[in-house]
């Protein structure tokens, strides 16, 4: 019998592979969904619209499907020409889970937007026509680490101004996990206002998952998020594209039966259809597939099949202050 000769990086990962595989659960520590009390071994999905206040195709979209029940959370973009609208529908329905969608970009070709907190307050953060740098590079190009943190200020603070305090904070095309810098205002503020940033506990599995779609993921970054104190998320996944309706529906299924058990949060952008969507974004036919996804029966029968339990940022956080909302001191910023 041949035996394969291991180098000592390969032993090293290997030893510790194995020391996971013997050690007690108590060793080897609990998804954030045991952690929170909810049935160990389950999947905890959370379904999430994003974008919304983009535009009023979103809105109608998020408000059919929270009130429906079809969906768990949502999450605002401030900066947006139809923020106003939906933050006034959730003041008037606060039961429901919406957080801010913090913009850092302005994407599109001809639907553009600002900065909350100003142009001459974050001036790195706006390209020469005054609108928020389309890309993620040019905003970890251009802008200061103290710019970036007015401008996650100026956005939770207007949504707070409005009498709608966010269930939670994430990040408009990631942008505030492309510099450390930038993580690092991200989870400073969330503790202050003492508002659940999306955070993604980094077990391996989830390192070199997130490392594979190309996430600038560091040492120094998992340092940052195991320090963190609010509660997290046990996975992160967004919704597929497919080729026709029927493609991107297999697909979802897909995904869902591949989940872990713990919190899975996964991100879609629902809109109705319209000429105006079509013009937006190139996107247009897969966000129209995503509204179309969630109010069909037959993914809500595909759930039930699958034992899945849901959950909302509201609730989680509920049950984070119940356990460990002492390890936070409360600040002048978080509710009292």
């Amino acid at each position: 019998m041949r035996f394969r000769s291991f180098r000592l990086p390969e032993l090293a990962l290997l030893f510790t592979w194995v020391c996971l595989l013997i050690a007690p659960s108590s060793v080897r520590g609990e998804t954030w969904a045991e952690k929170l009390g909810y049935p160990s071994g389950k999947r905890v999905l959370m379904l999430h619209a994003d974008d919304i206040g983009m535009c009023y195709e979103a809105n109608q979209a998020a408000k059919a499907y929270l009130t429906a029940g079809q969906i768990q959370s949502g999450a605002l973009m401030v900066p947006c020409p139809w923020y106003n609208e939906m933050a006034d529908w959730y003041k008037e329905h606060p039961d429901y889970d919406l957080g801010l969608h913090l913009a850092m970009n302005s994407e599109w070709r001809w639907y553009r937007w600002g900065p909350v907190a100003g142009r001459e307050i974050v001036p790195g953060m706006v390209d020469k026509e005054g609108f928020l740098w389309r890309s993620q590079r040019e905003t970890a190009t251009h802008a200061q680490p103290g710019e970036v943190e007015k401008e996650i200020r100026a956005q939770v603070e207007r949504a707070i101004a409005k009498g709608t305090r966010p269930g939670h904070i994430d990040t408009h095309m990631g942008t505030l996990y492309v510099r450390l810098d930038f993580t690092k205002a991200y989870f400073k503020v969330a503790e202050e206002y003492r508002i659940p940033a999306m955070v993604i506990e980094q077990t391996p599995r989830v390192t070199a998952k997130f490392r594979k779609q190309g996430y600038p993921i560091t040492d120094e970054s998992i340092q940052l998020i195991a320090e963190y104190k609010l509660p997290k998320l046990d996975d992160f996944h967004a919704v597929g594209e497919g080729k026709t309706y029927e493609e991107k529906r297999e697909n979802f299924y897909e995904l869902v039966r591949s989940m872990s058990p713990g919190i899975n949060e996964i991100i879609f952008h629902p809109s109705v259809l319209s000429d105006t969507m079509r013009a937006i974004t190139g996107t247009w036919q897969q966000r129209a597939w995503e509204a179309q996804m969630f109010s069909d029966p037959e993914i809500h029968k595909f759930f039930e099949r699958e034992g899945v339990l849901f959950t909302n940022w509201k609730e989680i956080m509920a049950r984070w202050e119940e356990r460990y909302g002492d390890t936070l001191p409360r600040g002048e910023n978080a509710p009292q």
